[in-house]
């Protein structure tokens, strides 16, 4: 397979290397003594790596070191993400929580109260957060969508609706929840606010889990005159949109990263299975038909990862990235998907099994088709900009 160090520093094939074997050394070994559909390990395994990445100066990578992380740039952290992936829960739940869990950079925006009592927490893993935008009515024009409303009283703010198909919801001590707060008619873009509700807050309940293709199970919030006090906005009445648009474009690069992980991950695999497993007396490598799944999958994952790599450094040089990310979500998901497949086809009985990765990736890619914005979506934004 033909090499490429796409212009990376040292230090950041000093990262990849070291996440590389932490993954391979310390994730893996675990991940093999849980089911192969866990979304997480027990909770004194993650402990004990935090632990060591602590140890390491690799805990919570891209939080600000004021806040205890370690500090990496947007771009090192897209390499970060692509490497922090190439495991089994890789796609729902990157490093297994051994970096720290995910925090929703939204949280930057809070005032300094917000931080101190939500932030800092979420760094040092004493709280987890979730993050809901999505509703029964739709979500991929959350403008005109959202139909939660949030309305002023005397006490503060009333919370009334739903959300639906929200991750990590279970474990979450609060939600970051986008509501309206004007009062004009459903379907049209109006004023858009962000919340933070405490789980456990009265009006607020969680559903039953939605079974879903992966392994992870989404939830619907419900809000039924939840009482929130004005401490609890985040950002400024109406300035939710914003701060939605800017977070979802930005997170869809390293979401991207991740893709590209798993994706190279599956190529390997499929390499090596295609050396060691004999069909009629030759090596599958020696077919035709499987050389050339190889090969486009390598073509394709190369350019996914160009187009990746190329979001990720417009974003950290501070320039507009709209379209970059929209490229890079759409191509990365897509080809995923394509190398996954191929890698299950070369496998052929082995690439259906439990017992290797693959089935699992190839559920949670699908989903990647649909989450950050449908594939679609993401068409429409580039083809808007071309016309424009």
């Amino acid at each position: 397979m033909v090499r490429h160090d796409y212009g990376l520093s040292d230090e950041l094939k000093m990262l990849q290397s070291t996440v590389r074997k932490f993954i391979k050394n310390e994730i893996i070994p675990e991940e093999q003594k849980e089911d192969p559909d866990a979304i997480e390990l027990p909770e004194e395994v993650v402990s004990r790596l935090q632990e060591k990445t602590r140890s390491m100066g690799m805990y919570q990578p891209s939080a600000p070191e004021e806040y205890g992380g370690a500090g990496l740039d947007f771009f090192s952290n897209t390499i970060f993400m692509e490497e922090v992936s190439k495991h089994r829960q890789g796609l729902y739940n990157a490093g297994c929580g051994a970096f720290g869990h995910p925090i929703n950079p939204i949280l930057y925006a809070g005032t300094e109260a917000q931080k101190e009592k939500y932030l800092k927490p979420c760094v040092q893993a004493a709280m987890r957060g979730c993050f809901a935008i999505t509703e029964p009515s739709g979500g991929s024009d959350p403008a005109r969508a959202i139909r939660t409303r949030a309305k002023k009283t005397d006490k503060g703010w009333l919370i009334n609706g739903n959300k639906i198909w929200i991750s990590h919801a279970k474990v979450a001590d609060f939600v970051t929840v986008f509501v309206r707060t004007d009062d004009g008619p459903i379907g049209i873009r109006g004023e858009i606010t962000c919340f933070i509700v405490e789980t456990g807050t009265p009006g607020y309940s969680i559903s039953n889990p939605i079974p879903v293709i992966r392994p992870e199970a989404p939830y619907e919030l419900i809000f039924e005159d939840c009482l929130v006090s004005e401490e609890q906005m985040l950002g400024k009445r109406g300035g939710g949109f914003d701060l939605l648009k800017s977070l979802l474009t930005q997170n869809r690069i390293p979401y991207a990263g991740q893709c590209v992980g798993v994706a190279q991950e599956s190529l390997e695999m499929a390499i090596e299975y295609s050396k060691i497993r004999e069909t009629f007396g030759k090596p599958l490598a020696q077919r035709q038909a499987v050389q050339w799944m190889l090969a486009d999958s390598a073509v394709e994952l190369h350019a996914a990862r160009l187009v990746v790599y190329n979001a990720a450094r417009v974003r950290a040089e501070n320039k507009p990235f709209d379209i970059e990310s929209s490229m890079a979500k759409l191509m990365a998901s897509e080809v995923a998907m394509n190398v996954v497949d191929r890698a299950i086809q070369i496998h052929g009985g082995m690439g259906l099994a439990k017992e290797l990765p693959l089935e699992r990736w190839y559920r949670e890619l699908r989903t990647r088709r649909i989450g950050e914005g449908p594939s679609e979506v993401h068409r429409m934004v580039i083809s808007r900009e071309l016309l424009s």
